[in-house]
């Protein structure tokens, strides 16, 4: 399952770098991620909060290997996919987009690692 572990990364590298960034720059990062909508910069923070909570999460399952969760990884990102296209219909903000794409593109890695590497 190293494959599948080393794909991780790619799940832990947005959520320290966006986290950090909302907590720091909300209105500039999500404006980077092609947003049109006005959302409150506590809101935003407050998001950067619960990403740099998962990316110490992702980050441990990484550190410690920790195989029976990398299935769990890939169940919460199909969960976050139709939330943030649902997102997208409801306001209409690229943004949404954008993280499908960020989001779709981990699980593609993953999906495809933890299955060469399952088989």
């Amino acid at each position: 399952m190293n494959r599948t572990r080393v794909s991780l990364y790619y799940l832990a590298s947005p959520l320290w770098g966006g986290g950090l960034a909302l907590l720091v720059a909300p209105q500039f990062f999500i404006r980077l991620l092609f947003s049109n909508g006005q959302y409150p910069d506590v809101m935003l923070m407050a998001l950067g909060m619960f990403m740099v909570s998962l990316a110490i999460i992702v980050t441990q399952i990484i550190r410690a290997r920790v195989q029976q969760l990398y299935p769990t990884t890939l169940v919460v990102r199909l969960f976050i996919l139709p939330c943030l296209l649902f997102f997208f219909v409801r306001t209409g903000d690229p943004l949404f987009l954008t993280l499908v794409a960020i989001v779709g593109l981990g699980v593609v890695f993953t999906g495809s690692s933890y299955l060469a590497e399952k088989r």
